[in-house]
C-alpha cells in the first residue's frame, strides 16, 4: 500500500515537473474582458495541453518590450501593437483575436446619422495612438472630413463618458461594451453610436507571439487552449463570470462580458474556429493604415497576422 502511493506521488511529481511554464502578459489591468484567459486556466485547459500557465498585467507599452526580451511569450494587445512593432523590424505576429469585430464605436447623447454628422463637432479620444484613434481617422476619411478643419478630436485621456456626459465634447470614442453602457447607466438617456467597422473592419485584442514562441507546437497549445477559454465563455457567460471574477473582482460587470460576448463570434467563426480573424477585414484595415500614412505602400496584412495556429474544429 505504501509502495503504491509512492509511485503515485511519484508520478504526480513527474507530471507536474513536466508542465511547461508558459507567460502570458495581459493588458492594464486585471479586468473583465480576459474572462476567456481566466476560464482557460481555471477549468485547466493549459493543464491539458501540458502549460502551467502564469499571467502578467500591465500596460502594453511595458509588455511588449519583456515579450522581445523572451520574458513573456505571448502579450493579448490590440493588432496594431503588433503591426507596428513588426513595421520596425520587431518578430512578432498576431495569432488570435478575441474579438471578431473591434469594440471601438463613436458614442454620444445626441443624434449620430452616419459619418457625416459628426462634421463641425468635437470628439473626444484618449490620445493620438491605439486602436481607437485609427479607427476613428478611418471613419472620418470614409466621408470626406478633415481633422481639425470639419471635426476636433480633443485627446481628454480615459475619460471619455464624463466628457460625454457633461458636454465637454460632442461625442468620445469608446468601447460598445463597456463606455457606452456605463453612459447609458449613470446619465440614463439614451446612447446614440456610429459603427466604424465599415470604414476599419480590423479585430479586436488578441495573441501575440514572437518567432521564438511561435516556433514548435507551443502557440498551437496555447491558442487551443485560448480558444476553449473563448467557446466556454461564449457559451455561459454567466458561469464564465463566476468563475473569473476572483481574478478581477469588483471591477468588472456581467454586462460588459455579456455586451462582449457577440463580438468573439461570427460567420467566419463557423467555418474556421474561434479567434481566426478574416483575411478580407485585414487587408481593408492595413490598406486604411497605408492610407493614413503609418504603414509603407507596399504593407501587406498577411505580414502582420496568421492563422496558421487557430484549430478549426474548435467553433
Amino acid at each position: 500500500m505504501k509502495r503504491a502511493a509512492f509511485l503515485l506521488l511519484g508520478l504526480l511529481a513527474t507530471s507536474a515537473s513536466a508542465q511547461r511554464t508558459v507567460n502570458i502578459g495581459l493588458g492594464y489591468n486585471p479586468d473583465v474582458q480576459f474572462t476567456p484567459f481566466y476560464v482557460a486556466d481555471k477549468l485547466g485547459y493549459f493543464r491539458a495541453e501540458g502549460l502551467s500557465v502564469k499571467y502578467q498585467h500591465g500596460y502594453v507599452s511595458q509588455l511588449l518590450p519583456l515579450l522581445l526580451q523572451g520574458k513573456l511569450d505571448f502579450v493579448v494587445g490590440d493588432p496594431e501593437d503588433a503591426i507596428f512593432a513588426r513595421n520596425q523590424g520587431a518578430d512578432v505576429r498576431y495569432v488570435m483575436t478575441m474579438y471578431q469585430k473591434n469594440p471601438v464605436t463613436v458614442f454620444s447623447l445626441s443624434p449620430l446619422n452616419g459619418p457625416e454628422s459628426l462634421k463641425g463637432k468635437s470628439v473626444g479620444i484618449p490620445g493620438p495612438f491605439g486602436s481607437s484613434y485609427h479607427a476613428i481617422q478611418a471613419l472620418l476619411d470614409s466621408a470626406n472630413l478633415n481633422e481639425g478643419r470639419d471635426v476636433r478630436l480633443n485627446s481628454i485621456g480615459f475619460t471619455q463618458v464624463d466628457a460625454v456626459r457633461a458636454g465637454r465634447v460632442d461625442a468620445a470614442v469608446g468601447y460598445a461594451n463597456n463606455d457606452v453602457l456605463q453612459l447609458a447607466r449613470t446619465s440614463g438617456k439614451k446612447v446614440y453610436t456610429l459603427d466604424v467597422t465599415d470604414a476599419y473592419p480590423m479585430v479586436g485584442v488578441g495573441l501575440i507571439g514572437t518567432g521564438k514562441s511561435l516556433t514548435g507546437d507551443l502557440a498551437k497549445k496555447v491558442v487551443r487552449a485560448s480558444q476553449r477559454g473563448l467557446k466556454f465563455t461564449v457559451a455561459d457567460p454567466a458561469r464564465a463570470f463566476k468563475l473569473a471574477q476572483p481574478v478581477f473582482g469588483a471591477s468588472g460587470s456581467l454586462d460588459v462580458l455579456k455586451a462582449s460576448v457577440p463580438l468573439m463570434t461570427g460567420p467566419y467563426t463557423q467555418a474556421n474556429g474561434l479567434g481566426a480573424m478574416n483575411p478580407s477585414a485585414w487587408t481593408k484595415a492595413v490598406a486604411a493604415l497605408v492610407k493614413q500614412g503609418k504603414l509603407p505602400a507596399g504593407a501587406k496584412a498577411t505580414d502582420y497576422y496568421s492563422n496558421a495556429y487557430i484549430s478549426k474544429t474548435l467553433k
